[in-house]
């Protein structure tokens, strides 16, 4: 498998990381004045693929603009005739969908192996002009940079944009083949230390792109296993959440099933016991009005006799005791003088 092979595969194994984490980015480290990063396109663009031509990185910016970037590690104007190519691909796949292609950016990072004063960012052959956006990343101050982002992370402390962005391209601004691909093994294994394993599979992933010219065989590999590891991580880990989840709203269903029969079975003892306490208080009541209603007609019938006894005559006996008839009188004055023989 040869190196450009190694390159584009590298790109489709790490395309959904970059992605997905990509946006909001900035070129702003490589001195590169330009909106945010809204999204991450293909760069298999057809008519670009079929002159065997494939650009680095392409990205959808905040304004709506596109910027196509490519990397250098050396200076030929005759590369410019190339980026024409991705330019009028890009051009050309609008075309065919019938839309109005966007403002594009032509952005050329070149590698610490090459200084600004040897390039020329303009192209001129009458009919076409075009102007290139170069960054110069032999302007970095590599260690520096390298220094601050090693401590950062011995001392597990989150990067900023900023500095995941100085991450993945840094061992680019190295000179020599030597240099870079030396430095990309350290930064590899400074990244593999990065606590944060959003910002560590970025940062990763970032590298094994932007340095898929000059990487070795045995460090793509590497990368490729962590990103690997940490994708079977995160399987399980949402494997346990969803699993929590689960016994969590079975608990939440047995703990609501129990509530509401205790619920029940609180109401139904509820309403038995009111049911009972009305039927004691009704029968209580009941025997309450019997007995005062016996004992105020014992009383009734204890006056009557007195007053018979006292020869009180019926006629009046009747208008003082309105519950007594003159035959109810009359019967019990019979009953008192059968009672006297």
């Amino acid at each position: 498998m040869g190196q450009t092979e190694i390159a584009y595969q590298n790109k489709d194994i790490t395309s959904k990381f970059l992605a997905e984490n990509f946006k909001g980015k900035t070129f702003k480290v490589y001195g590169l004045k330009l909106p945010k990063v809204k999204r991450v396109l293909p760069t298999n663009i057809p008519a670009v693929k079929a002159n065997e031509l494939r650009m680095d990185n392409l990205f959808e910016l905040a304004d709506g603009s596109m910027a196509l970037v490519d990397y250098e590690s050396d200076y030929d104007n005759k590369d410019k005739i190339k980026y024409l190519n991705y330019v009028t691909g890009i051009a050309n796949r609008y075309l065919q969908e019938n839309k109005e292609c966007p403002a594009i950016h032509m952005i050329v990072i070149y590698t610490g192996d090459i200084d600004r004063k040897k390039v020329s960012a303009r192209y001129d052959i009458g009919a076409v002009k075009m102007k290139l956006e170069a960054a110069f990343l032999s302007e970095l101050d590599s260690k520096k940079i390298f220094d601050r982002l090693k401590k950062k992370v011995e001392k597990n402390r989150l990067l900023n944009d900023e500095e995941l962005m100085q991450f993945i391209i840094l061992p680019l601004s190295y000179r020599t083949k030597e240099e870079k691909q030396r430095k990309v093994r350290e930064t590899v294994e400074l990244a593999t230390k990065i606590q944060d394993k959003k910002q560590q599979i970025f940062t990763l992933a970032g590298i094994l792109v932007f340095t898929d010219k000059v990487i070795d065989r045995e460090t793509a590999g590497r990368i490729r296993r962590v990103i690997e590891m940490t994708q079977v991580a995160q399987i399980f880990e949402e494997e346990k959440q969803h699993a929590l989840t689960q016994v969590a709203q079975i608990f939440e269903e047995e703990k609501r099933k129990a509530l509401t029969q205790a619920a029940q079975s609180y109401e139904e003892e509820k309403r038995k016991a009111l049911t009972q306490a009305a039927q004691s208080y009704e029968e209580e009541k009941r025997q309450a009005l019997t007995q005062a209603k016996n004992t105020f007609e014992e009383e009734n019938r204890r006056v009557v006799i007195r007053m018979i006894k006292k020869d009180y005559p019926t006629e009046e006996i009747v208008s003082l005791m309105p519950n007594y008839s003159q035959n109810d009188v009359e019967r019990l004055r019979k009953e008192l003088s059968a009672d006297n023989f």
